[in-house]
């Protein structure tokens, strides 16, 4: 299956999921870490709403049971900071693997996936790598991120296409290789265009995504227009309500909240604390019930939710604020 088709999967929420209920989520991302390399404009990653810390290793491998006999399916080792800066990585993917995951994937922003760091990531069995390739050049990259690390993304993505090679041709596992781009705007969007064709015969697949406002957190940063909401991706945009990451993607954050949103970067979407609590108590626990009743409803005023819909999409494709 290809990761276009993995997300619309995702993010299509189908109908036996559409109540305040829903069935445990085929998909769920944690977060081994909350740091990052980047301080990317339309991040609020930098911003320091939470403590940032490394997820404790004794209760990863306790979640990765307690999802396993909810019957999740797939699992991301990535959720708000840069996984590359976890040491225990490749043993994370490892353990993944043994706790009989299917799918494992990882998206990264590529300044720290050199060569030494993917090789031991492929060889544990890896199944999906993901660059999230956001810049057109090197001056873009400074005044978007705040490093001037185009260069050194550019180096490692070119490496990982024959890495990834070696590895499957040795071990007969093969990781799918993949890249996505954001559409800050339609200028941005041209500006980047040679950029994303120098990748893409290095990588399996591209896909753009549109600018998210991360639940109101950046909307309007550098006097950009994010879209309402967490639509999926740019060529299958789904409605900002009800959102599929209340129905069919369960996100934990490194020190072990479940959390309603894949932008809680303040805590506002806590719906309760995996370190004590079982993970399918916390998925039908009464607040997460409720918030979905409001999704469901199509009116999330009043909630942890209604800063991120409070954009509106134009007919420019941009977004208003109302």
């Amino acid at each position: 299956m290809s990761i276009t088709a993995r997300i619309d999967r995702i993010t299509g929420i189908p109908e036996t999921a559409r109540r305040p209920d829903p069935p445990r989520p085929p998909s769920v991302k944690i977060e081994l870490t909350a740091r990052c390399d980047l301080e990317c404009f339309f991040c609020a990653s930098s911003a320091g709403l939470r403590r940032r810390g490394d997820m404790d290793w004794d209760f990863y491998l306790r979640l990765l049971d307690d999802l396993k006999a909810a019957g999740v399916e797939e699992i991301g080792l990535f959720y708000l900071g840069e996984s590359m800066l976890y040491k225990r990585l490749p043993e994370a993917v490892a353990a993944a693997k043994r706790a009989g995951f299917p799918y494992v994937f990882l998206t990264t922003n590529g300044r720290m996936a050199t060569p030494g760091r993917l090789t031991p990531l492929f060889e544990a069995g890896l199944d999906s790598l993901k660059f999230s390739f956001n810049f057109a050049d090197a001056e873009d990259c400074r005044a978007r991120a705040g490093v001037d690390a185009f260069a050194q993304i550019r180096v490692n993505l070119m490496a990982a296409r024959a890495l990834r090679d070696a590895v499957a041709e040795r071990t007969g596992r093969r990781c799918g290789l993949y890249a996505s781009s954001i559409e800050v705007d339609s200028d941005h969007r041209a500006r980047m265009e040679a950029a994303v064709a120098e990748i893409l015969p290095l990588v399996d697949e591209h896909y753009w995504l549109p600018l998210y406002g991360q639940a109101g957190l950046t909307a309007g940063a550098l006097g950009t227009r994010p879209v309402a909401g967490n639509i999926g991706r740019a060529a299958r945009r789904r409605d900002p309500l009800p959102c599929w990451t209340l129905f069919t993607e369960a996100h934990v954050t490194w020190d072990g909240r479940l959390a309603a949103c894949c932008f809680d970067h303040d805590g506002r979407f806590d719906m309760g604390d995996l370190t004590v609590t079982p993970f399918a108590e916390a998925w039908a626990s009464v607040p997460f019930q409720t918030l979905r009743h409001a999704h469901l409803a199509g009116d999330v005023t009043g909630t942890a939710c209604a800063a991120c819909v409070a954009w509106q999409p134009c007919a420019d494709g941009r977004a208003a604020r109302v």
